[in-house]
């Protein structure tokens, strides 16, 4: 499907069971960031695939989407903001994930950075997986913290050395958001359904 907006977002919705048959859409999705688009992140992202298997097992509607033409971020941004608008439209409740280069622009899209007032997606909670700390573009995820006023959950993985992602889960302890740690490198080889349970069952609950 087409995210509508002015950059050209593909998506693909992943549908939780019953939907067919009870005639209308669900209450809940989950709008899932795929990492650096210009290191073959997309929306058939592994761990993306696994946190949607979980939304829906749990009845809860994913959509997963790829970013439209590289703009060092800022572009990026907007593509989650229009596909948070698509699902707001069409359910009661939205929450964010997103790994690596996702995450940040997951905790961004929350806080509403860029967007004006009117603007800014509400969500019910985010999940970031390894977020990035910056992006080229002026983005911040331990700016966007103090922003968001929706519960979050920062996943790690101990091991992780490609992303600089200390500093975002030493702000989310201290504001009190939830962090789970994984025995893992950056791309939780092996344990994607690990990933998927504990990003997906964290969300269900609270979209």
């Amino acid at each position: 499907m087409l995210v509508p907006g002015g950059r050209d977002v593909r998506a693909t919705l992943d549908v939780a069971p019953g939907a067919a048959t009870a005639g209308r859409e669900h209450d809940a999705c989950v709008v899932a960031c795929p990492p650096h688009p210009q290191h073959r992140g997309n929306r058939g992202d592994a761990r993306l695939r696994a946190v949607g298997d979980a939304l829906t097992d749990r009845g809860v509607d994913c959509l997963r989407f790829d970013y439209g033409d590289w703009d060092g971020g800022r572009g990026e941004l907007v593509d989650a903001r229009n596909a948070v608008g698509w699902a707001r439209e069409r359910y009661d409740a939205v929450g964010l994930f997103g790994f690596s280069f996702g995450g940040c622009i997951a905790l961004n899209a929350a806080a509403g950075t860029g967007a004006a007032a009117d603007a800014a997606p509400g969500v019910a909670a985010v999940s970031v997986l390894s977020p990035a700390r910056r992006l080229p573009a002026d983005l911040d995820s331990v700016a966007a913290l103090d922003d968001i006023d929706c519960p979050v959950q920062v996943v790690y993985g101990a091991r992780d050395d490609t992303v600089d992602w200390e500093p975002t889960v030493e702000r989310a302890r201290e504001l009190g958001h939830e962090v789970v740690e994984f025995a893992a490198d950056h791309f939780y080889v092996g344990r994607a359904g690990r990933v998927g349970e504990t990003v997906g069952g964290w969300l269900a609950e609270r979209v």
